[in-house]
């Protein structure tokens, strides 16, 4: 692959994430499988320690400012982590690459296509978790450790698998079990937080597989250090709603196109 194509996927990727904060996985992996002809477990581990890299360096801003709710963090992770290394052994022991690569096909697009609808309806889920929160304090408050552990389990599975789930996924399901807790900056922040220890227990699993392209990595990284701080400067100057849903509409079609 053309150094220039990979870091013009970079580029794509961190202006993506620069201005809507979610969409890295989601949009990294399929553009490696379907344009740049990757192999599908190369795409999912090479994207994951990406990721890890990328993310790396948000998160110590979020901390310092003490947006991040490391409560919420500590429960979401005693979920994905074991689920993610559950998933890394299961990954190893597959009886064949090509079972693999049928699973994470199917996978990819599977997500992609929750992935689409979790950010178009982020609003009315954010909103049912308020009413509750607010109906029933005393019943919600009581499930919202239990819950937001499996939360955890459910985004350490499908991030090992596909890469996908830990920024969109992960953000609606934070805004459904904490509506008021967590403010718009702390919600990012936490989310951000979580998915870095989650990326890189996913990312070195892969790498103990094989399943990074450590140059493609690099070349990767040299195009998305420009295109988060475009995506950041010129996305805010874009409604966020038409963000979102054009991202959705994007990511339900490539999801189709990976089942079909």
């Amino acid at each position: 692959m053309d150094a220039w194509m990979s870091s013009l996927a970079g580029l794509v990727v961190g202006a993506t994430v620069g201005a809507t904060g979610v969409g890295g996985g989601a949009v990294m992996t399929p553009l490696l499988i379907l344009l740049m002809g990757i192999a599908p477990q190369t795409a999912v581990g090479t994207d994951l320690v990406y990721a890890s890299v990328t993310k790396a360096f948000g998160v110590g801003v979020h901390s310092y400012e003490k947006r991040v709710d490391w409560q919420v963090v500590r429960r979401l992770a005693s979920g994905s982590l074991p689920a993610a290394i559950t998933t890394l052994i299961w990954l190893h022991w597959a009886e064949s690459g090509g079972i693999r690569q049928g699973v994470m096909i199917f996978a990819l697009g599977v997500v992609l296509i929750i992935t689409a609808l979790a950010m178009l309806f982020r609003p009315f889920l954010a909103g049912v978790g308020k009413y509750l929160r607010l109906s029933d304090a005393t019943h919600f408050k009581r499930y919202q450790p239990p819950l937001t552990v499996l939360a955890g389990a459910i985004l350490g599975f499908l991030v090992t698998l596909t890469s996908i789930g830990a920024g969109a996924l992960g953000a609606v399901m934070l805004l459904f079990l904490y509506p008021l807790r967590l403010t718009p900056a702390k919600l990012v922040a936490t989310d951000l937080a979580h998915a870095i220890p989650l990326a890189l227990t996913a990312g070195a699993g892969h790498i103990m597989l094989g399943n990074v392209d450590f140059v493609l990595l690099g070349k990767l990284l040299l195009g998305s250090i420009p295109g988060v701080w475009l995506g950041a400067h010129f996305g805010g100057r874009l409604p966020e709603g038409v963000l979102r849903v054009a991202i959705a509409v994007v990511l339900g079609g490539v999801g189709l196109k990976l089942l079909g």
